[in-house]
């Protein structure tokens, strides 16, 4: 297999220029362009970013790498924001988000002094493609056929929606959770080194992944997933969701804990942020961004001829708006994570936004 190594400035690429490498770069630009456009960004990035490979996955004609990114403070005392793409291989246009803001990002580094200035006081660390063994196969699963959404250590209390909640009858069915004595695959592995390695004894962290594939609209949902009682940390939710909206009073975001929908088996979301709030101090809220993809079939229902086309938008100027529609709430994100100690209630507001949350997202459910 094609070894990979750090090179100046940071980023790793392919030693020896054999044919098998030369193929095997023919094979990433006609299957997997994102991970081709990731190492041409990150080739010319700034000093100030930092990359790594943290995991490959073979396939058969092929190497992938899972590329982390890490961009400011150095210090862990700064809050921290964490996004994650291409979960699931078919839904390529959460990776897209993730790297159109990745792009802007270091284009405006370059000659912005605010931007700078924020970054001095934030840790901003992204994996833009977590399956790109999946995204090469073009399939929502990784190469071992299991669903990563559905593989953590984590039960659903409750009737979980058949198939679709995760199932462990076979993986060449959708929704695969592969199975408890495996433990967790080895792209959900390596996002749990990140998170370990990022997360532990920060005041304040957020992360979002971006996926696309449900419903009419854009949704924001938060956990639970395994569950349809409330989050401990819904207040908080409750206000980043006003904070959001008071600075961008005209958005279509919709915010809803996933389990107003369904519930699932294995979500890793729900998982992580279990382990990472067991404590009192500081507080981890991660996001998903569901992109509504069937705005897209609708205006081009032609799309639905292809598998691709049922998750992501397949014509140039449509693929644009989303691709730009997004970076106000990315960068809303960063500014909020870095000015966390702003908006966070405190003990004597929390109480009245907790009960808020619960009004608006809970009541149906009791």
């Amino acid at each position: 297999m094609t070894e990979l190594r750090d090179l100046t400035p940071h980023v790793a690429i392919p030693l020896e220029q054999s044919t098998r490498d030369r193929r095997q770069r023919r094979l990433l630009r006609d299957y997997l362009p994102e991970l081709v456009g990731l190492e041409r960004m990150l080739a010319e990035a700034p000093v100030q970013v930092e990359t790594r490979v943290l995991e490959r996955v073979a396939l058969k004609s092929v190497t992938v790498p899972i590329y982390r990114v890490d961009i400011g403070a150095q210090s862990t005392e700064a809050p921290a924001l964490l996004l994650v793409g291409g979960v699931h291989g078919l839904e390529r246009i959460g990776a897209q988000v993730i790297m159109a803001w990745l792009q802007s990002l270091l284009n405006r580094l370059r000659w912005d002094q605010e931007l700078q200035n924020l970054l001095s006081r934030i840790r901003i660390t992204l994996l833009p493609i977590l399956n790109p063994g999946g995204m090469f196969l073009n399939q929502r699963s990784n190469p071992n056929g299991v669903d990563l959404m559905r593989n953590a250590p984590i039960e659903a209390q409750g009737g979980s929606a058949f198939l679709l909640g995760g199932q462990r009858l076979s993986r060449r069915l959708p929704w695969y959770t592969g199975t408890p004595e495996k433990g967790m695959e080895a792209e959900n592995l390596a996002l749990e080194r990140v998170i370990q390695d990022l997360l532990p004894g920060r005041p304040f962290s957020l992360a979002l992944d971006c996926h696309s594939g449900f419903g009419w609209q854009d949704q924001i949902w938060f956990p639970y997933a395994y569950r349809r009682r409330p989050m401990r940390k819904i207040a908080s939710v409750m206000a980043l969701k006003l904070l959001w909206e008071q600075a961008y009073p005209n958005h279509t975001y919709v915010f809803e804990p996933q389990s107003r929908h369904y519930l699932t088996h294995g979500d890793l979301w729900d998982y992580f942020y279990k382990q990472m709030n067991r404590t009192e101090s500081g507080g981890f809220i991660p996001l998903t961004l569901e992109m509504g993809s069937w705005r897209w079939i609708r205006k081009r229902p032609r799309q639905l001829l292809r598998l691709e086309g049922l998750f992501n938008p397949m014509v140039p100027h449509r693929h644009q708006r989303v691709l730009r529609s997004h970076l106000n709430f990315l960068d809303f994100l960063m500014r909020a994570t870095a000015n966390h100690k702003n908006w966070l209630p405190g003990s004597e507001q929390e109480p009245m936004l907790r009960e808020a949350a619960i009004m608006h997202w809970y009541r149906e459910s009791g």
